[in-house]
């Protein structure tokens, strides 16, 4: 068997982790993120999610990991060197990704964001646009020539249902599902609408004049698009600019990542 790669994207409410032999995704977990968490209850979990699947820690010998959640990064470090007796790759400065960063501060830009930006480039060619529906809904351009040019960020899906819910008394929190129709018959289903329906015409306002200014730039056309995140496949089908959904997007940048750095 060949060396079991651990790739982990650390999101502020959920993480996402994938086992990767060779070019094959074995398993992949998704688990809410501890901001408190330390190295030792980390080698616990992962411990506990690989045994689940029939792998041991001693199984995994190479670590990738982007994080928005800064605590947690030496935790993973110390995690990767004490349990998996490997040094982790962490995104970010230094690290060899491939995709030129033309923001007035590249350091400033998440590394979710990058890693997103790389597995889109790689699948889909420039220009394109990803959209990650995440704690918050966030929009990467990426040029013609393979460039990272910056975006958008807007609230999350959730992040604004629990701001509205919380505000208004008389407005209770309800479970994000599919809506019935536009034009709701009950608080709930209003609820739904405005947020699914809403969200759905923000993703395109912003897409739209993305396209327009990359398309203006690069006279090329058409501008692709990708989604991915956690809430990406009850917003996407009612969205006119998205079509195409990859929930592993992440997974798959950190797995290029690795192999650009994998010489070093």
């Amino acid at each position: 068997m060949t060396t079991l790669l651990l790739a982990i994207d650390i999101g502020n409410t959920h993480s996402v982790a994938g086992l990767y032999d060779g070019d094959e995704l074995r398993e992949h977990w998704r688990v809410a993120t501890d901001s408190q968490a330390t190295a030792d209850q980390l080698a616990t979990l992962f411990s506990s999610l690989l045994a689940l699947k029939g792998y041991k820690l001693v199984d995994v010998g190479q670590t990738i990991v982007s994080s928005v959640v800064p605590a947690l990064i030496s935790q993973y470090e110390q995690f990767a060197e004490t349990c998996l007796g490997t040094k982790a790759l962490i995104v970010g400065p230094g690290l060899k990704t491939g995709l030129p960063v033309l923001t007035n501060n590249p350091h400033e830009v998440g590394a979710d964001r990058i890693v997103n930006a790389v597995a889109a480039l790689e699948m889909l060619g420039g220009p394109c646009v990803v959209v990650d529906f995440g704690t918050a809904t966030t929009f990467c351009a990426i040029s013609a020539a393979g460039e990272y040019l910056g975006g958008a960020i807007a609230p999350g899906v959730e992040v604004s249902l629990e701001a509205l819910t919380t505000r208004a008394a008389r407005l209770s929190r309800v479970d994000l599902s599919e809506p019935e129709a536009v034009i709701g018959k009950t608080t709930a289903a209003s609820l739904r609408s405005g947020v699914i329906f809403g969200f759905a015409g923000l993703v395109d306002g912003i897409v739209e004049r993305i396209q327009k200014e990359l398309s203006g730039a690069a006279k090329t056309a058409p501008v692709a698009t990708i989604a991915t995140g956690g809430l990406a496949e009850l917003v996407v089908p009612h969205t006119e600019t998205l079509r195409r959904v990859d929930p592993l997007l992440t997974l798959k940048g950190l797995k290029l990542v690795h192999e650009r750095n994998e010489k070093n």
